[in-house]
């Protein structure tokens, strides 16, 4: 099992990696497009659409990543007063609980969120149409990627009561 939750860790750190430097090209984006308006009066036609869903795509895409190093808001005030089992324990739970109903949602809707605009060949609204589903099938990807994560993030707290048990 341990090498079921490494192999999670190992890949959604190389998309995290993978998918971090996005944030520079949003920025260069933004940057051309102020640069535009500034000196000539008129933004381009496309770089609000492009960095509005890259940013999207870059925020979903780097949760999982974010959920691996423990970078999103945890209420541990009461946790860590807890014994390691009981934290262990607390920790499967909430995740049966609370996780495993939202991404549940979060799978199920998106597909068909993705589904509906993929079939409907869903674009922009502009001078610039640019394909919106691209960035829908992000909530499915990401979704998968956040419950790999969870998983590993279980099949650890599992460890830890075997170890406390033992």
């Amino acid at each position: 099992m341990n090498a079921i939750a490494k192999a999670i860790d190992t890949l959604n750190e190389g998309f995290g990696r993978l998918l971090a430097p996005l944030i520079a090209v949003i920025t260069l984006i933004v940057i051309y497009d102020i640069g535009m308006r500034f000196l000539f009066g008129r933004p381009s036609d496309w770089a609000f659409d492009v960095t509005k869903m890259l940013f999207g795509a870059h925020f979903m895409l780097l949760a999982a990543y974010g959920l691996r190093h423990h970078a999103h808001v945890e209420v541990d005030v009461l946790k860590r007063l807890l014994s390691r089992r009981r934290q262990a324990l607390l920790e499967i739970l909430g995740y049966l609980i609370f996780f495993v109903p939202f991404i549940w949602m979060l799978l199920t809707f998106g597909w068909s969120f993705f589904m509906r605009s993929f079939s409907r060949g869903e674009t922009t609204y502009g001078m610039v149409s640019i394909p919106v589903y691209p960035v829908k099938a992000v909530i499915v990807i990401a979704a998968v990627a956040i419950l790999l994560q969870a998983i590993a993030i279980v099949i650890r707290a599992i460890q830890q009561l075997r170890e406390e048990t033992a």
